[in-house]
């Protein structure tokens, strides 16, 4: 049933607006998505993933750098041995240095090592007992270093990562729609205001009738003195109620127009939306959408797979390191810059450093049995997790095809109200009703619009949490996504 509440322009009093806003509730919705200052906020949040994740991309890919000494100036005394008195004396140094060199390296994530690829060029310079010139080249050097029995962060990264990021994104569309379910909460409290005050000042109207005609009914003794005391406290009643009421809508104004982000003087006129057309959504359709798009329990895969990586990384770094380097490449040294570079010589390097642990009084063992129940905790707490966002699903699903019934039910008992105040009335003006039965119809036809805006602020809010918990569009039968 749709309540269009223009009319209100000629009952309000005067007063100042900025401008006037005519909004339905999909147009609420893409307002506060577009502009409110909630939505603002979650999509910043979004953009700390977003890049995060931009930065795990780029970790894949060849890195390049270029490492500068520009100038280095070093003065010391040193000893030095003496062949020709076989003594060792100090002596006095002074040096100037500089020194440059490029660097690309690239991670390899199945071995979780680095290739790397050089070339450098020093050149130093001695003053003091000695002058002179060198320079000291690296045309070019290749190389790999890895961990041989080690933990590869790369390879975990790998798994966390794309994770961590597809999470980020549906949580970015999962706090939309919490943003969808603040903006229908605000528009539903603007509409019962309004029509709080839409059925004021209709009561007040009624009131001034009845308590005129209920004097001249006084006046040919039709009614009692208490009977018109009491149309007249009626009348008292309405006024009061009536500010009550442009107070209310005053302050549901306000709210509505600061969430959203417009004018806060603006006159905001909200049409209710129409009863919902009956459709029933299966408990398993949603349970098995909230099973692949919730981000709750995205969490806890993750949670489970970084305490599976803080496992493995205890349990390797608990035994021996085995670390290895190796490189080929040509280097030189002379007097001249030309020099440098000429008549190049191999540069060829393998290490392999090994690092056993002998006697740690049980600290290595205990870490890893932490690390371990650790997991046995995550494991179990993401499965507890799980059943109740099922349960939620399944409450939610279960009070949203009962919202649907109640909504209809609210309508019908609506009209029946509105019909029956208005034949109560007509009775009560012609004197075939008496005073308690007008007053009861009135309350009645209050309680039922009251009734309907709510059982429709329910519904709306059943079905928008509904989305939220699983990230699917039931209406167009298809993912919610966000561009």
């Amino acid at each position: 049933m749709k309540r269009f509440l223009l009319s209100l322009l000629i009952i309000l009093p005067a007063t100042v607006f900025s401008q006037t806003v005519n909004l339905t509730l999909q147009r609420t919705i893409e307002i506060a998505n577009d502009s409110s200052l909630q939505a603002l906020r979650v999509k910043n949040m979004y953009l700390s993933s977003y890049w995060q994740y931009q930065s795990f991309r780029a970790a894949r890919l060849p890195s390049l750098s270029l490492d500068l000494t520009p100038a280095s100036y070093n003065r010391y005394i040193r000893q030095r041995y003496d062949s020709q008195e076989n003594i060792d004396v100090y002596r006095s140094q002074q040096m100037f240095s500089a020194a440059g060199s490029v660097n690309i390296t690239q991670n390899f994530d199945p071995l979780g090592g680095t290739f790397y690829l050089e070339s450098g060029l020093e050149y130093m310079r001695n003053f003091g007992d000695y002058t002179g010139n060198q320079f000291s080249s690296i045309p070019v050097r290749l190389g790999y270093r890895q961990s041989l029995i080690g933990y590869n962060a790369f390879r975990w990264d790998r798994k966390i990562e794309p994770l961590k990021f597809e999470k980020a994104r549906k949580e970015l569309i999962q706090n939309m729609e919490g943003v969808a379910e603040s903006a229908v909460t605000y528009y539903f409290d603007l509409a019962l205001a309004q029509e709080e005050y839409r059925l004021a000042v209709s009561n007040l109207a009624s009131a001034d009738t009845l308590y005129l005609a209920g004097e001249r009914r006084f006046k040919i003794q039709a009614i009692s003195e208490a009977d018109l005391l009491t149309l007249k406290l009626d009348r008292v009643n309405a006024r009061n109620t009536l500010e009550n009421a442009r107070m209310s809508l005053k302050r549901a104004r306000f709210s509505l127009a600061s969430f959203l982000g417009l004018d806060q003087n603006a006159e905001i006129l909200v049409t209710l939306p129409s009863a919902p057309s009956a459709k029933n959504i299966s408990v398993d359709v949603a349970l098995n959408q909230a099973r692949t798009n919730n981000p709750d329990l995205m969490q806890h895969r993750q949670n489970i797979l970084e305490a599976k990586q803080t496992l493995n990384r205890t349990a390797v770094e608990s035994r021996l390191s085995v670390n290895v380097n190796a490189s080929i490449g040509f280097n030189q040294v002379a007097p001249t810059f030309i020099g440098a570079y000429g008549q190049l010589r191999r540069q060829d390097l393998v290490a392999l450093t090994v690092s056993i642990p002998l006697i740690d009084w049980g600290v290595r063992k205990g870490k890893v049995n932490m690390a371990r129940n650790n997991l046995n905790v995550v494991e179990i707490a993401a499965h507890q997790q799980e059943l109740t966002i099922e349960e939620d699903v399944v409450m939610t699903v279960s009070d949203f095809n009962i919202q649907q019934r109640l909504v209809a039910s609210a309508l019908e008992a609506l009209d029946l109200a509105d019909i029956a105040y208005e034949r109560t009335k007509q009775r009560f003006m012609i004197g075939k009703a008496d005073l308690n039965s007008l007053t009861l119809s009135q309350s009645r036809r209050q309680n039922a619009n009251t009734n309907y805006i709510r059982s429709l602020q329910n519904y709306w809010l059943s079905y928008y949490r509904l989305r939220k918990l699983t990230l699917f569009d039931f209406e167009r039968n298809r993912m919610l996504h966000i561009d």
